[in-house]
């Protein structure tokens, strides 16, 4: 999705975002490209580095690395210029929006905003992520903008396509703790009055716009390219320009590669891609999947709904429901994979089990990174004995099937136990560790363990790399308090989670101290900050 240059003055650079992306050289003056490494963990690194390369001198158009659209910007485009020469350095970025309803099946709930707009400027007075949220808040500043037409919308699908002004680049530059667009956006938000930058949005009826962002979305996107309704973007159009790659499109949105062999009583019902060179075996019922390169598919095989990638060996009598297989998977006899299973790379499974819902089979084991973690803090010979402990991993024959090969990460279904335990968790840390207890003083007294609980140790590095900023302290911090104020018997608890949170280096004294002095807060807030292991831990 490349802009052609007009002139010296209008040229438009693409500028696609991959995660862990490095540059390479430009293919025309007009076009700079992105290629995968392990340089960039950020959008925010990419754009400070090209800024520090001066690689953008002009307008750009900034598109996530997966997103897949047909949108016409052409009138963005437009717009975005003219209030550029109308007020320079004003306007720095142009977000496309599509109008897109709740529960239409391109939205993602993860990507649920709300969006406060000028009615007549179409500029941004407020963008907040809805995800989750009950009760929505508004500043008070939006109302006094000098606007007297104003739009609240929550019918509005983000793009992930912008339009951005060469300052954008400089603003990453200046403020390293931007990371992500939504850094960016509500940076700016709040400090408008300040720096006199703004941000408009584009609204679009028309067109396609979608981010693959997870699994759910990447059925969606597949599905609907499949369906045509992305046009030109179709499987027959070869838009990755692939060399060599070609199919043919028939009735009912079946494609095919070159090499295809299909046995006696298969059908391919509809919306189905099937590789070059994959052999499909007799009586198959295949309906809404996809199907990689030299794969090889056996009797009496039923496939709904699945994502099969090359390489993959199925054999008689499975049934794959709703999941993705990928490169060099090999399904043994008769196993069937309920919906959202995923087999990793080079995984075995079978023969005569069935996963369940949510299953997901990885070579790499789960612990391999903790492990690798703690090697970096032993020595040479604990090292060796870190290396042999991994060895004597094995396969579970419960989770892979008697000759499978691979291990289980997780599965989303929960039993009722497993819920009510979730229910009582602070990031999944029990704040009841011994759920026999019934008394109040064994849940009080047991509670007072909470801060040294050993998973708290074990996950401070994932609670580190998300709480990173000064809004995300303020965000944990507000999460923990919400908990103990439905829980008032563990109150004493919370004095020994914030020292244990401050003592591995999640939360920062003044964090703490900013969420301890606050003072728009209820008043069992204030009272749960008037106990007496809070104010010691204030002290």
């Amino acid at each position: 999705m490349l802009l052609d240059g007009r002139d010296s003055d209008d040229s438009v650079f693409g500028v696609f975002f991959h995660r862990k992306s490095k540059w390479c050289r430009p293919t025309s003056p007009n076009v700079v490209h992105v290629i995968t490494s392990d340089l960039y963990r950020s959008l925010g690194d990419v754009l400070r580095d090209v800024d520090a390369k001066a690689l953008v001198r002009s307008d750009f158009l900034l598109v996530y690395g997966d997103v897949v659209s047909n949108i016409d910007v052409s009138q963005a485009l437009q717009e975005h210029k003219q209030r550029r020469k109308m007020e320079k350095n004003v306007s720095v970025m142009t977000m496309i929006f599509k109008e897109s309803p709740p529960g239409h099946k391109t939205r993602c709930e993860d990507d649920d905003i709300i969006v406060a707009m000028d009615g007549k400027s179409k500029r941004i007075l407020h963008y907040q992520r809805a995800q989750a949220l009950k009760k929505l808040h508004f500043p008070m500043n939006i109302f006094h903008s000098g606007s007297d037409e104003f739009e609240i919308r929550f019918d509005l699908l983000d793009c992930h396509i912008s339009i951005c002004s060469p300052q954008v680049a400089e603003l990453f530059t200046d403020n390293f703790d931007y990371q992500t667009k939504n850094d960016f956006v509500r940076g700016l938000l709040v400090n408008e009055e300040i720096l006199g930058n703004q941000i408009h949005m584009h609204v679009t009826k028309d067109g396609y716009g979608a981010r693959v962002s997870n699994l759910l979305m990447y059925d969606t996107v597949s599905s609907d390219t499949i369906r045509r309704w992305i046009y030109p973007i179709t499987p027959e159009a070869n838009f990755a320009d692939q060399e060599g790659q070609s199919c043919t499109h028939s009735r009912h949105n079946v494609y095919r590669e070159p090499g295809v062999s299909l046995g006696h009583g298969s059908q391919m019902e509809e919306n189905v891609l099937i590789g070059r060179n994959t052999v499909i075996g007799a009586n198959c019922t295949i309906s809404n999947t996809v199907i990689g390169a030299n794969c090889v598919i056996g009797d009496n095989v039923t496939l709904d709904r699945a994502y099969i990638w090359n390489r993959v060996h199925i054999a008689n009598d499975v049934k794959v429901k709703q999941s993705v297989i990928c490169d060099n998977v090999e399904v043994k006899h008769g196993v069937v994979l309920n919906e959202q299973c995923v087999l990793a790379y080079n995984v075995v499974v079978g023969p005569d089990i069935t996963l369940q819902e949510g299953t997901v089979l990885s070579m790499h084991h789960p612990d391999e990174e903790d492990d690798e973690d703690e090697d970096e803090f032993l020595s040479d010979d604990d090292v060796g004995y870190s290396k042999d402990k991994t060895k004597q991993k094995v396969f579970n024959p419960a989770e892979v099937g008697s000759e499978g090969k691979g291990y289980r990460w997780k599965s989303s279904s929960l039993d009722d136990t497993e819920e009510d335990e979730l229910a009582e968790c602070i990031w999944g840390l029990a704040l009841n560790p011994d759920p026999e207890s019934d008394s109040e003083s064994e849940v009080s007294e047991g509670s007072h363990d909470l801060g040294s609980h050993p998973l708290l140790k074990k996950w401070a590095p994932v609670f580190k790399n998300y709480v990173k900023r000064p809004q995300d302290q303020m965000d944990c911090l507000a999460s923990m308090e919400e908990v103990f104020l439905e829980r008032e018997t563990h109150w004493a608890a919370l004095v020994k989670v914030l020292m244990s949170v401050y003592q591995l280096e999640i939360l920062e004294e003044e964090g703490i101290m900013r969420w301890f002095k606050q003072s728009s807060t209820t008043g069992k807030s204030q009272q749960l900050r008037r106990n007496q292991g809070v104010r010691f831990f204030k002290l």
